[in-house]
């Protein structure tokens, strides 16, 4: 079974555009064409798109992986793409419900405190966090958790989550990211958890906090000098908002510096957005950080290859 170039871009996320430019560029896709012209894509076409597209989402570009074979681009996004954290323990979730029912700020502070402890700081908020922040957010949606009870909820796991950041030493290496979000989008908790899990990685990390203004995001990522700038999106920012910005911000930003956008709102981006890489997946950014090291250090590589000349 064959799909026209529209059918492909709502199956894939890829645009049109992308899919036009890939073909001249690359050579793939390569489609047929029906009597009327139309490109058609066929089914082990369309497979591959699936499996670029992943692997983009975890930071790769497209150059470097298009004249893969099928077989081993399923491979490597198998093996980039994290697993899904593991559902928390029923017992633990009632357990700790309870206690923001009873209001018991000292309990939650320590249950946390132990885990992180235990867990260490990245697989804290992999395998703990990502769950825990579900399982609280349905109990508040089943009507057993009042708002202010969530609100305590997210002020003692920032709490611990700051202290787990501020424990390890500055860093001096690279990237240097600047983390923040949009105008409108008031959901930080997202921020920290991706410094929590890059910081271990040896990244600086810059957070402006919560709804910062597009002007200020282009002007602190020159006056920090910058490699990385990483927006976080929840699941009800609006996305034409969020793709109309992530646009003009690429406009205005050098095209040294690597765009990121994450979180739940990514997932329903249905088209590529050039030059920005989506994250959808929190464990994911690790993946991308890696690939950028790659590519910068490959492209210091070649810049010092030059001056030798």
């Amino acid at each position: 079974m064959a799909l026209n170039i529209s059918a492909v871009e709502r199956e894939t996320g890829l645009s049109k555009d992308v899919l036009r430019m890939w073909e001249r560029r690359y050579g793939f896709p390569k489609p047929q064409r029906d009597d009327n012209g139309e490109r058609q894509y066929t089914a082990a076409e369309i497979a591959k798109l699936h499996a670029i597209k992943r692997l983009m989402d975890v930071g790769m570009r497209p150059g470097k992986i298009i004249h893969g074979a099928l077989d081993e681009l399923n491979a490597l996004a198998e093996a980039r793409t994290p697993a899904p954290a593991a559902p928390l323990p029923p017992d633990f979730e009632h357990d700790l419900v309870a206690m923001l029912r009873s209001h018991d700020a000292p309990g939650l502070q320590h249950t946390l405190a132990n885990l992180l402890m235990r867990q260490g700081l990245q697989k804290f908020v992999l395998e703990t966090v990502t769950p825990l922040n579900r399982a609280v957010g349905e109990a508040w949606m089943r009507g057993e958790l009042q708002v202010f009870e969530e609100h305590l909820y997210t002020e003692q796991l920032q709490v611990a989550l700051r202290t787990a950041i501020n424990a390890f030493p500055r860093q001096t290496g690279t990237p240097k990211v600047l983390l923040t979000t949009f105008p409108g989008e008031q959901h930080g908790l997202g921020l920290l958890m991706v410094e929590a899990l890059l910081v271990p990685e040896g990244a600086q990390c810059i957070s402006l906090g919560i709804q910062t203004p597009l002007e200020d995001i282009r002007r602190a990522a020159l006056a920090h000098k910058v490699q990385l700038v990483a927006l976080s999106f929840s699941g009800a920012f609006p996305v034409r908002q969020a793709t109309e910005g992530l646009a003009a911000l690429r406009r205005e930003l050098p095209s040294s510096i690597t765009l990121w956008a994450g979180g739940e709102m990514t997932r329903r981006v249905r088209k590529t957005l050039p030059g920005v890489i989506l994250i959808p997946d929190l464990a994911a950014s690790i993946g991308a950080l890696k690939s950028w090291r790659v590519h910068w250090a490959q492209a210091s590589a070649w810049l010092a290859a030059q001056g030798e000349r």
